[in-house]
């Protein structure tokens, strides 16, 4: 069966910088598993392994647009210290989590005051060149229950 929309692909992947420095990857665990065609997939991705069947292994390089989006210097907040969560004390460079008006958001610490800090709203991989080395490791149609809820269940995926 091939990737296509309303599909659940399960795959690995291992995510490497522009130098080829590993940054993340799934491989030798669960693989990664989305609903194919329901935004639950990074456009980028998402476009890449549309075709692919079951046992393709490939590589693909998404440029900032097509994976996290370029940096933007609007995305630099001050917020007061004592909004940000994950740690009694903040150093430029740590995650934290604060919330908004959209629900809680993972930011980076950019500059720490006494009472205020400048985070940094960007995705850390906001900006950069993502190459991906991809296993499709399963492809099969989607149940009526995935469909509706729009993601995928199981091994991988959303559980209940």
């Amino acid at each position: 069966m091939q990737v296509a929309d309303n599909t659940v692909v399960q795959f690995n992947y291992t995510l490497k910088s522009e130098d080829g420095q590993v940054l993340d990857t799934n491989v030798g665990n669960t693989p990664l598993a989305y609903l194919h065609g329901h935004n639950g997939m990074m456009e980028g991705l998402e476009k890449a392994l549309t075709g692919k069947e079951e046992g393709e292994s490939f590589s693909v390089t998404l440029t900032p647009e097509e994976g996290y989006g370029e940096r933007r210097d609007d995305m630099i907040q001050r917020v007061p210290v004592k909004h940000l969560q994950g740690a009694k004390k903040w150093k430029a460079g740590m995650m934290a989590t604060v919330h908004t008006e959209q629900g809680e958001r993972q930011v980076t610490v950019a500059k720490v005051g006494k009472f205020m800090a400048d985070v940094d709203m960007n995705h850390p991989l906001a900006g950069l060149t993502l190459n991906f080395d991809l296993e499709v490791v399963s492809v099969r149609a989607a149940t009526e229950e995935e469909l509706a809820h729009g993601h995928a269940h199981g091994e991988g995926g959303h559980h209940h």
